[in-house]
C-alpha cells in the first residue's frame, strides 16, 4: 500500500486479476483430468470389446 487511492486500486487490480488467472488455472487442470479418466475409460470399453470379440469369433 503506498497510500494514494489509484495506486491502492492497482494493486487490488493486480490481485484481482492473479486471482482470476488462478482459478481458470485450476479450472483447466480439472477438465485435463476429466478428459484423462473419460479416455482411459473409453480405452477400456473398446479392449473389453475386443476380447468379447476375439473370444466369440468363430
Amino acid at each position: 500500500m503506498s497510500g494514494t487511492p489509484a495506486e491502492d486500486a492497482g494493486e487490488d487490480t493486480g490481485r484481482d486479476r492473479e486471482r482470476a488467472a488462478l482459478a481458470l488455472e485450476k479450472k483447466r487442470e480439472r477438465f485435463v483430468w476429466y478428459y484423462l479418466a473419460y479416455f482411459l475409460f473409453g480405452i477400456h470399453i473398446v479392449a473389453f470389446v475386443m476380447i468379447y470379440a476375439v473370444r466369440h469369433a468363430k
